[in-house]
């Protein structure tokens, strides 16, 4: 059996406490339509497949393989990346909870990237036929999916605005604050969280040298704007990091 197969197959007969139902799941918020009534999230329900959770480093789909499915993350982190002409790993974003990935292969048919878990995880895959189908029954979900690719091209161009700019605080400043926000938007402290992905992973994403990440994160400890501990990071002073992020947004 193909190892992505394997590793995402499901008996739905199973009674494994990891499989929990869109209602039950507490991000249903995040990921779903909040309209959708009961009858609408069970339809939904039906077609999503969730296998056991994914071990660090499991892939989830290679780049060049047929795109078959799009996926949304219940617990931990997914990195998203792709090999230049080099071999160099070029990481294209992270996925936290609630979030959907996958959805740059709708164009070409495969996937353009690949995907593999930072930290132990489970997603929720969600067969791309079978949704677009049920988005033409339901049009809370169609412009949901809409939204959703929206974003994901919004977030896309604020990546280039920011790898446009010089200033490694600026960068690391606002990715710090989106994380927060993320973070956030999942109940969770936006001043107090853990960084499920490397320095190496957060340089390669900004277009810095690993190097430089751990001399800001100092100055930024030094300046008692954060406090880091490892992968744990507090934030201090958000007023202090927020002026940062914002200098970027004004350069924009």
């Amino acid at each position: 059996m193909d190892i992505r197969k394997q590793s995402l197959s499901l008996n739905r007969d199973q009674t494994d406490s990891y499989i929990i139902s869109c209602k039950e799941c507490s991000l249903n918020a995040l990921c779903l339509p909040t309209a959708l009534d009961e009858q609408e999230v069970g339809k939904l329900d039906e077609i999503i497949r969730r296998a056991r959770p994914l071990q660090r480093n499991q892939r989830i789909y290679e780049i060049g393989g047929d795109f078959e499915s799009i996926y949304a993350v219940r617990s931990g982190a997914i990195k998203a990346f792709s090999i230049d002409e080099n071999g160099e790993e070029q990481v294209i974003g992270f996925h936290l909870p609630g979030e959907i990935f996958g959805l740059d292969a709708i164009y070409t048919n495969r996937y353009v990237s690949s995907a593999k878990a930072l930290e132990t995880s489970a997603i929720c895959e969600l067969p791309f036929n079978q949704i677009t189908t049920l988005s033409a029954q339901l049009p809370n979900l169609q412009n949901h999916m809409y939204r959703v690719m929206s974003g994901e091209i919004q977030a896309d161009q604020q990546l280039q605005l920011l790898l446009s700019k010089k200033t490694a605080e600026e960068r690391i400043g606002t990715f710090l604050m989106n994380l927060s926000i993320r973070y956030s938007q999942r109940k969770l402290s936006p001043n107090s969280f853990r960084l499920p992905m490397a320095r190496t992973d957060i340089g390669n994403y900004l277009g810095l040298a690993v190097e430089t990440v751990s001399r800001v994160f100092t100055r930024m400890q030094n300046n008692n704007i954060l406090k880091v501990d490892g992968k744990e990071v507090s934030i201090i002073d958000q007023h202090s990091l927020c002026e940062i992020a914002h200098n970027f947004q004004r350069h924009t």
